[in-house]
């Protein structure tokens, strides 16, 4: 097992980019690590340079991770050698409370062998589609009147508290901390009222996802995500980042929301997130 240096996380997103869509969650990581995001990770793999697994894992040397909470994710060319480093090596810290997110759900099976091994509790967090758009060529045309396209913005970090107390997985210190450092890093786009406050929003990320979409419960069905979602899309796209989303199974508003749009899904793919030592 190796810790990847700068110039190798270069070249491991080179062989990543080569895996889309499947490999889009860990291809973010390292896409934001390579632009110089802040970031509380490090990133090991199985061999070098040709390796078959790849995984994102809290960097304990980091003392803003201790900030966060403890996420994983990581993609797996070799289900044999996952299996290998998740049971005889040391590539996951399983006597801590971590989430392990984005993966290849058919692992479901081999996650739940593991950690059983290891005595360590497991639930699943979530399931989720990953749905992605490959150029602007698919995103289908959005239009905007000259008064609404007035008002579409940025977040800036005096809406850090108004995202997080909206956010599901928000409301508390942690998520502030988290939606902070997304509005101060990270591409985002609004639509403000009146007097410039933010209605609806939608951020990105720290693994490039476009994320959080919320709409204040008073400004809903007048079109606002959808204008927000095709905006962003273009933005992301012209400035070189991935672009794609992970939609929870039961929201089915949202999956319409971004299929409508243009966005893609494998129907053989489901990626979701366990919770381990919870």
């Amino acid at each position: 097992m190796k810790v990847l240096n700068k110039d190798e996380l270069q070249i491991a997103e080179g062989v990543l980019l080569k895996q889309l869509p499947k490999s889009l969650k860990v291809y973010g990581f390292l896409y934001a690590i390579n632009r110089n995001k802040p970031s509380t990770l490090e990133v090991v793999v199985d061999t070098w340079p040709d390796f078959r697994i790849i995984i994102c894992r809290p960097d304990l040397k980091n003392k803003h991770a201790l900030d966060l909470r403890k996420k994983v994710t990581y993609y797996s060319m070799d289900d044999q050698v996952l299996r290998k480093m998740l049971l005889g090596e040391n590539a996951l810290d399983w006597k801590t409370n971590f989430l392990v997110g984005g993966f290849d759900f058919s692992h479901a099976p081999m996650l739940k062998e593991v950690s059983s091994d290891r005595g360590v509790k497991h639930r699943c967090y979530t399931l989720v589609h990953l749905l992605y758009l490959p150029d602007t060529n698919h995103l289908v045309t959005t239009t905007a009147d000259s008064e609404l396209e007035s008002r579409i913005s940025s977040l800036n970090l005096s809406h850090v508290d108004l995202v997080n107390k909206t956010w599901k997985f928000g409301g508390d210190e942690r998520g502030y901390n988290n939606i902070k450092n997304l509005i101060g890093n990270f591409p985002s786009c609004c639509i403000t009222d009146s007097q410039g406050l933010p209605v609806s929003w939608i951020l990105v990320y720290d693994y490039c996802a476009m994320g959080i979409l919320y709409t204040l419960p008073e400004h809903r069905g007048k079109g606002y995500a959808k204008v927000l979602v095709s905006t962003m899309a273009r933005r992301l796209h012209a400035e070189g980042y991935p672009v794609y989303c992970f939609i929870e199974e039961e929201n089915m508003v949202s999956l319409r929301l971004f299929k409508n749009l243009g966005f893609i899904e494998d129907p053989t793919y489901r990626a979701a997130w366990f919770e381990f030592n919870f």
